[in-house]
């Protein structure tokens, strides 16, 4: 485990800050995560809104262009708006450079009939309405495992729970790693750690939390954390580069997710939106590059997880009674 109390990466101008006297005081050791993956890194990276094979294929040819590494895609309109061909096809895709493929579980209630989510206290939102929604994500969850994909995106509670009671029972494979989105993601530490009992294995949290509410999380829960250092609209359009290594120190292991902001919805994808979705596919591993750029002026690019880690280490559940 990487030892949080090393010396801190240089702050974003530290050096012309301090001789015009208006350095920051040295970070509090206090205030950092304690924690890291498996394998002693404490970041990895994370490609959202792929939304098929041919997005795909444009992430890995500029990831590779631009030499970003990927630990995780993921997909946002959900395992029912793909064939079967098109699955394995990214399966194939994804194992091949051993990076894990994570779909989204469907229905959700923005798309069926729930009529309270268009309110201004937006109703359930994302959350599975009624027992056939939650069967709708079951049958997704079914299908895309048994076609190899091994991370499942959720949006409820409930599904969350249900899933993590089939993984025990081996209905799905015991190694699928369940990630909670950011359209429900945790704002305190107490539903933090509720999230991880009910079978978390990385928690995707809203992209305005504090540095300090990163540390109260950290006090409480090991989970890895996803968070969009650049957040699409719709989730706020906040762009935190400048922050990543300090969003590092404090919530590792953290999941640095490369969004992209003034870009369109595109979910659920369809052909009649390829244009805009292959061109943010694209810009978003750009946008990564930046980042890591950014991590490397500030002496502050070590600690990756190796690349091909996906699982996140013992965490504690609520106990399932037969």
């Amino acid at each position: 485990m990487t030892d949080a109390s090393a010396k801190p990466a240089r702050g974003p101008g530290e050096q012309a800050l301090t001789a015009l006297g208006l350095g920051a005081p040295a970070p509090d050791p206090a205030d950092a995560s304690p924690h890291s993956f498996p394998g002693g890194g404490r970041w990895r990276t994370e490609v959202p809104s792929c939304e098929g094979p041919e997005a795909l294929g444009v992430v890995l040819k500029e990831a590779s262009r631009l030499d970003v590494p990927i630990h995780r895609i993921s997909q946002g309109s959900g395992v029912w708006m793909l064939t079967d061909v098109e699955i394995t096809e990214m399966v194939e895709a994804t194992a091949e450079r051993d990076i894990e493929l994570c779909l989204f579980t469907g229905p959700r209630g923005t798309w069926d009939i729930g009529g309270s989510t268009r309110t201004d206290s937006r109703g359930a939102g994302l959350r599975a309405r009624g027992h056939d929604a939650v069967a709708g994500c079951v049958e997704d969850a079914v299908r895309a495992t048994e076609l190899g994909v091994k991370c499942l995106l959720v949006a409820d509670e409930g599904v969350l729970w249900t899933l993590h009671r089939a993984r025990v029972a081996g209905i799905i494979p015991q190694d699928t790693t369940l990630k909670v989105s950011a359209l429900i993601g945790p704002v305190n530490p107490a539903s933090y750690a509720v999230y991880e009992q009910l079978g978390a294995d990385s928690i995707n949290v809203p992209s305005d939390l504090t540095l300090d509410h990163l540390t109260e999380i950290r006090r409480v829960s090991a989970t890895p954390m996803d968070m969009y250092i650049e957040a699409p609209d719709d989730l706020g359009g906040y762009v935190r580069m400048y922050e990543v290594a300090e969003l590092i120190r404090r919530g590792a292991p953290l999941y640095l997710k490369f969004g992209l902001s003034k870009a369109p919805g595109i979910y659920p994808y369809g052909h009649h939106m390829r244009d805009v979705t292959l061109a943010s596919a694209k810009e978003r591993v750009r946008r990564g590059r930046l980042a890591l750029d950014l991590l490397a002026r500030h002496g502050a690019d070590g600690d990756m997880d190796p690349l091909g880690s996906r699982l996140p280490g013992d965490l504690r559940r609520f106990g399932i009674s037969s």
